[in-house]
């Protein structure tokens, strides 16, 4: 019995200390995919082999990774050509969510064209993120007014969507939204949901959007347009969010905070280093939280320990990526998609 127990401890050991090495990754390969004339902020892989996008003149579409075969299509609304920043997924459906007014959410309907499924107009519209907790539970947020973010909450698989009264939410006194640079100011893990807004606080909720609380992080906003854009969970407790200010883009203090108890505590990271400005950061599977990548129209920076020292690997723009795996990526950005690998 006490041969059986030594045995298991040192198996664990030696899982732990696989998943908390570094890939230590010193270059990257980029090459572009997909080229047309449309700004693309929103990039998500439905399957191992498929990368959907939607972008700017209504252009959505898909790649398959394993041919770079691309299918693209316009959505029109009336005479708009909408600007999509926002896309999401559950096994079944794909959705897109246009910024500004109206504001324009669309899923997959019958023989695969497109069913809009909320709408909304008015002054201050803007929509900037979207994402699903399971196949039936999504949220998306847009920016508010009076201290009260904007989201809305499907519980029926995305045919249906209400907003969230604001005597339901915490009052951030003060005009409030989110930068719709990356889709990325939406995390989930497991029921919890993190929202980085554009000022200091985050909207946080651990029972899929029923119930919210705020919290202060350390970010001071010095310059227009500062703040956190993108944020990101490796698990349940380590998370780290990226900005600054695409005004000012050399500013590298306030632009990066970290999280290792789910979110309650924030605290500033890599003061004064690089990098300045970035619109997405992701955390590389299977690294152990060690490593992850941040890109921007400033370019590509890789970090390989937890975000505590970072290095530029290319000069090349995007405004979002996802990871297809431990080494291969897709980025997206002013006019192009890519590929990525990490060597």
């Amino acid at each position: 019995m006490v041969k059986k127990i030594v045995i298991i401890v040192v198996l664990v050991a030696l899982g732990c200390s696989s998943k908390n090495k570094s890939f230590n990754y010193s270059e990257v390969e980029i090459a572009t995919v997909f080229s047309d004339s449309v700004s693309i902020r929103a990039i998500e892989f439905l399957d191992d082999n498929t990368l959907a996008f939607a972008g700017n003149n209504g252009v959505y579409g898909s790649i398959d990774v394993r041919t770079n075969t691309v299918r693209a299509n316009v959505q029109k609304f009336d005479s708009i050509l909408p600007e999509f920043r926002a896309i999401a997924h559950t096994k079944n459906d794909f959705f897109m969510l246009s910024v500004a007014s109206p504001a324009l959410l669309y899923k997959t309907g019958e023989k695969g064209k497109m069913e809009l499924v909320y709408s909304e107009e008015g002054e201050g519209v803007f929509y900037d993120s979207m994402k699903f907790w399971n196949d039936r539970e999504g949220i998306a947020i847009g920016d508010g007014a009076d201290g009260c973010l904007s989201i809305i909450i499907t519980r029926d698989g995305g045919k249906n969507w209400m907003k969230i009264p604001c005597d339901s939410l915490p009052n951030l006194e003060e005009s409030v939204g989110a930068y719709a640079a990356s889709n990325t100011n939406i995390e989930i893990v497991g029921d919890k949901c993190w929202i980085m807004t554009s000022i200091e606080y985050t909207l946080f909720s651990e029972d899929r959007g029923k119930t919210w609380a705020a919290i202060k992080t350390p970010i001071l906003m010095t310059e227009l347009f500062q703040g956190i854009y993108s944020i990101d969970f490796y698990n349940g407790n380590l998370g780290y969010g990226i900005g600054g200010s695409f005004k000012v883009t050399d500013v590298k203090k306030s632009n990066k905070i970290i999280t290792v108890d789910g979110g309650k505590t924030w605290e500033l990271i890599a003061e004064g280093q690089e990098p300045g400005y970035k619109s997405c950061v992701q955390f590389i599977p299977k690294s152990g939280g060690k490593d992850m990548v941040a890109v921007g129209f400033t370019g590509v920076s890789y970090s390989k320990d937890g975000g505590h020292n970072w290095e530029s690997l290319s000069e090349e723009g995007f405004y979002t990526i996802r990871f297809l795996n431990s080494s291969t990526a897709y980025a997206a950005g002013k006019n192009k998609i890519a590929k990525l690998v990490f060597k």
